[in-house]
Formats: structure tokens, C-alpha cells, sequence
């Protein structure tokens, strides 16, 4: 990261400091010129699989209060598509050109480290008879209130809707 009044990298990181009004990360030289206000830390760096065990513990996709129906990709999406192409005997390649598509978009979406649009997926369920979108529906849940009867925005929000 680099500090953003001089440009430069610093080796011992970075402090978040108050400048004439503003909160910006700067190296310890450019800290002088205004108030320490704490230590930024580095987010952590995650191995290729450790990105791909957190994708696949996605949550599904929020609903809102009405109860809207949400279309999402099932969870073992990519064993599907897979086993599809081998049952049929295709190369992704072949698969690809069949499809209309990359073949590096099919070989992501087989190894689980990218997802396939709606659109995709239906076009691959058309193509191998196979279920990959499923309806998912909750209805909206009012929680109760811990602050008596504060108004939020949240609260103001709803108001607004109906």
C-alpha cells in the first residue's frame, strides 16, 4: 500500500492520521503533518484454495420483504456441468463451440472458481436436461424492536415503500 501524500511504500506500514479534515493512510514522515489516529492494518492474503472454500459457503441471495421469488445457481453447480460433458463425451473446447462460448468461461465455471449468470445457466440446462437454477423464497421477517420505539432509517425506508 502506499501512502497517500507521498507515494511512497513504506516498510513499517502505514497510520491513519487526521490532515486539515481529512482521514487519509500516510507513511510515518507524512504522519507529522497531522493527527495519529490509529495503525492501518493489511488485510490478509488468501490462498487460491482457501478463495474457493469461501465462494462455495456463499449465502443465497437476500430476498426482500415481500417475499419476492429469487432464482439461484444450486451449490454443486459445477459437478453437474461436468458430469454432463462427460456423459456426453465433449471436450470443453467442443462444448465451448456448441454453446457459443469461451471455453476458459466453461473450464472456471467446471472448477467451481466462477459462477455462471442466469443466462448461462439456463442455457447450459437446456443443453444437458439437468436442473442448475432453483426458486428460492423466503418471507420477510419484522424483528423485534431493542430500543423501545426509536425510529431508524430502516423503519423510514418501509415507510417510504408502501
Amino acid at each position: 500500500m502506499q501512502c497517500e501524500m507521498c507515494g511512497s511504500e513504506p516498510d513499517s506500514g502505514l497510520l491513519r492520521v487526521k490532515v486539515e479534515g481529512s482521514v487519509i493512510n500516510v507513511c510515518e514522515r507524512c504522519a507529522r503533518y497531522g493527527e495519529v489516529i490509529a495503525k492501518v492494518r493489511e488485510a490478509p492474503v488468501l490462498t487460491k484454495a482457501e478463495e474457493r472454500a469461501k465462494k462455495q459457503t456463499r449465502q443465497a441471495t437476500p430476498v426482500d420483504q415481500e417475499g419476492e421469488v429469487v432464482f439461484v445457481i444450486s451449490a454443486d453447480y459445477a459437478e453437474k456441468i461436468k458430469g454432463g460433458r462427460e456423459k456426453l463425451g465433449l471436450k470443453q473446447e467442443e462444448l465451448a463451440k456448441k454453446l457459443n462460448e469461451r471455453d476458459s468461461l466453461l473450464s472456471k465455471i467446471e472448477t467451481g472458481t466462477m459462477e455462471p449468470s442466469i443466462k448461462l445457466a439456463r442455457k447450459l440446462e437446456r443443453f444437458f436436461n439437468i436442473k442448475l437454477i432453483e426458486e428460492h423464497k423466503e418471507e420477510g421477517k419484522i424483528l423485534a424492536k431493542e430500543k423501545g420505539n426509536q425510529t431508524t432509517i430502516g423503519d423510514l425506508a418501509r415507510l417510504r415503500k408502501r
